[in-house]
């Protein structure tokens, strides 16, 4: 199974519209794609697919229950489908996921046991035989390097990342460059970096700069993105993907748009290829 987190610290809704269009590419690939929102903003995943209904409901089962061993009910029961994309969406209750995973931790060494709350995610997913069901498993956790970022690494070993190619955007990847080997240091694992992907690609001098010192760098560039503001709003307003957004919603065919699709497929196409490091 093809694993990775969707991962930026610069956040906002780029990360998101990526993971979900390449859900999606995934999908138009005949693969069976399982995504999962640990984002807790309310423009997240989950509403960008139109799966937040029970976000703010205290009596609804959630993710971070299965997790600190207090489910309401089947993991399958967790799924919701959208334009063929299985997606556990996020709860309000993620915000709290530190304290309740850490205090799980605690009860567990008061009984002399061991029980890593950095690796609960993986283990939800294993028990319920996700890596059986499913071709291919994305997360999408918040830009805060949380405990929710840490389950999210574990259970996928990879990371997209995401980031505007400017002066910001490329202290970004670099900062990123070592958040990843903190991460492998404190977490004791292997990360792979599948991708960089640069969105808002205006094909101005310094951008250029900046992805040729990437390159130089050995990180893998595959994809340009360029700005496509009101293909990527009116994916928000009518929550949705840019295949549904283009194919639903606009009233004509835009070649500027429509090669933005292929890119999408492009990408996903390019990280299947790339060599999976077993989770």
């Amino acid at each position: 199974m093809l694993a990775y987190t969707v991962y930026s610290e610069a956040g906002g809704v780029g990360k998101t519209t990526l993971a979900a269009n390449l859900a999606k590419a995934e999908v138009r690939a005949d693969r069976r794609v399982l995504v999962v929102d640990l984002d807790t903003q309310e423009a997240s995943l989950s509403h960008l697919l139109d799966v937040a209904d029970d976000r703010n409901n205290d009596q609804a089962d959630s993710l971070l229950r299965h997790m600190i061993d207090r489910p309401r009910g089947e993991f399958s029961d967790l799924v919701r489908t959208s334009e063929g994309i299985d997606v556990v969406p996020a709860h309000n209750i993620l915000e709290y996921a530190s304290k309740h995973l850490r205090r799980r931790e605690e009860e567990a060494a008061d009984f002399g046991e061991s029980w890593n709350p950095n690796k609960q995610l993986l283990r939800v997913l294993r028990e319920a035989g996700v890596h059986e069901t499913y071709d291919t498993l994305i997360v999408d956790p918040p830009a805060s390097a949380d405990i929710k970022l840490h389950n999210a690494i574990h259970a996928t070993r990879h990371v997209v990342i995401p980031f505007e190619p400017s002066g910001k955007g490329y202290e970004s990847v670099q900062g990123l460059d070592q958040l990843v080997g903190g991460l492998e240091d404190q977490l004791d694992i292997e990360v792979g970096v599948l991708s960089v992907v640069p969105n808002r690609y205006k094909g101005m001098n310094d951008q250029d700069r900046f992805l040729d010192e990437l390159a130089a760098d050995g990180w893998e560039l595959p994809i340009k993105f360029r700005e496509r503001s009101s293909l990527l709003e009116g994916c928000w307003a009518e929550q949705c993907t840019a295949f549904r957004y283009i194919d639903v919603h606009r009233e004509r065919e835009r070649d500027h748009e429509l090669d933005t699709l292929e890119k999408y497929d492009e990408l996903a196409a390019h990280i299947r290829e790339m060599r999976a490091v077993e989770a």
